[in-house]
This record gives C-alpha cells, sequence and structure tokens, in this order.
C-alpha cells in the first residue's frame, strides 16, 4: 500500500499454449489491483525476464507459471528463481494434479496451485486472494505480530471452490477432457457423443465450456455435409 492506495501487482505469464497465454493475460486485464507486463513461452526466457526486471528495479510481483514448458519444467523454474534471491511469488497454473508435483510446488515456494481447466471466476478468486495477502502484510510494520502474519496467510488459504456453469459435471468433464487430450486430431461434437455415451447438445456444452477455458482450440469445419459445426482440438498437454 503506498499512501492509502493499493499497490499494483506486476504480472508475468509462463505459458508456451498460445490461446492458454492469451486467455491468462485478458484474466489479467479483468482484475483491479493487477498489471500484465508480459508473456514467456520457455523456462529460459521467464527467468531472464524476472532477473532483468529485478535489475531494472521495477521487479515483478508474481509469476503465472505453467507446470510442462518446451525446455524446463515449471518447478526447475521457480528454485532457480528462488535460488537467485529474486523476491517473486509464484502461482502454478497447471492440470498436473499428481500428488508429488503440489508438493514440489510447496517445497518449491509456490503459494497458489490453480487446476486447469478453470473459470474466470475461480482464477479471479485465486488472484483475489493473493491480492489480500499481499495488501495484508504490506500494511504492516518491519516487525510483525504473530496474528498479522496469521492473518495475511489466512488470504491464501481462503476457499475458492466455485462451481462451474449448470449441468457440469466433473465424473463427464474428465472424460470429455482425456478423450479430447487422446486424439491426433481435432474431434467435433458429434464424434464425442458415442464414444462418451452423451447427447450431441451435452457433447457441445463441454467442448464450448473448455474452448471458452482456452483449453481447447474451436475452428469452423468446412466441407462436411449438414449444417455447419465447429471442430475441437486440445491445446494443452498439461
Amino acid at each position: 500500500m503506498v499512501d492509502g492506495r493499493l499497490t499494483v501487482i506486476r504480472v508475468l505469464v509462463v505459458e508456451d499454449e498460445p490461446l492458454a497465454a492469451e486467455a491468462h493475460a485478458a484474466y489479467i486485464g479483468r482484475l483491479a489491483g493487477f498489471e500484465l507486463v508480459g508473456t514467456a513461452s520457455t523456462g529460459q526466457d521467464a527467468f531472464r525476464r524476472v532477473a532483468a526486471a529485478a535489475s531494472a528495479g521495477n521487479p515483478i510481483d508474481l509469476v503465472l507459471m505453467d507446470m510442462n514448458l518446451p525446455d524446463s519444467h515449471g518447478l526447475d523454474v521457480s528454485r532457480r528463481i528462488r535460488s537467485a534471491g529474486l523476491a517473486t511469488d509464484i502461482i502454478a497454473i497447471t492440470a498436473v494434479r499428481d500428488l508429488d508435483n503440489v508438493r514440489g510446488a510447496i517445497a518449491a515456494g509456490v503459494v497458489q496451485y490453480l487446476i486447469k481447466p478453470f473459470t474466470y471466476s475461480t482464477f479471479a478468486a485465486k488472484l483475489t486472494s493473493y491480492r489480500d495477502f499481499r495488501t495484508k502484510l504490506d500494511a504492516q510494520a518491519s516487525v510483525v505480530t504473530q496474528s498479522a502474519v496469521d492473518h495475511a496467510f489466512a488470504s491464501l488459504r481462503a476457499p475458492t471452490d466455485i462451481p462451474r456453469p449448470k449441468g457440469l459435471a466433473d465424473s463427464t468433464l474428465s472424460p470429455v477432457v482425456a478423450f479430447l487430450q487422446a486424439q491426433a486430431a481435432p474431434v467435433s461434437a458429434s464424434e464425442l457423443m458415442e464414444p462418451l455415451g452423451l447427447s450431441r447438445v451435452t457433447a457441445r456444452r463441454y467442448l464450448e465450456y473448455l474452448a471458452d477455458s482456452g483449453l481447447v482450440l474451436r475452428a469452423p469445419r468446412y466441407g462436411t455435409p449438414g449444417r455447419p459445426e465447429n471442430e475441437y482440438r486440445w491445446t494443452s498437454g498439461r
């Protein structure tokens, strides 16, 4: 907090999938108190940008870190940032759900773990919690009390289990995601119906949700008889 005003949190998005990077950047633009400083598609570029910003006296406050990058793992990049003494917070944004990865994220100093796919509401809730954490710490004197520390950290632990749009269930979403990840070519709602036992309307709702989340590339399919339809390709292996 500076002169009673909220300090703007400078954010770097680290994501190699262009659609996902664009979505996260757009989400940042909708949140008060945050400023997007850029995107990086590799771990090397991410570290270089964080280090350069710190050297220039205008540090990056927060990195939204994908885990599976073309040249390295997000946790390795996070550890490198920590070992260099760079005071930048990290939020993991990934579809990786295994416990070892979560434990590794905690050990690497990751302050939040956001699992794909997610809605804007979930994204906003996580970053708002982080902003509250920063605001509470910045409001303290140079020496803090135990209660002040507890109060600040409680912001990071605030529940953010925000429901998806009505009718979208994990029990259906997970098989849809798994099916898309296994396909070498784009699929339409009609082609998703039979393998998963869904109606065309239901299949399309899940595909549209994933496309809106930035995890699926949506494009019109040309050259097919009957009414026009879209095709969908999984764009993130995470």
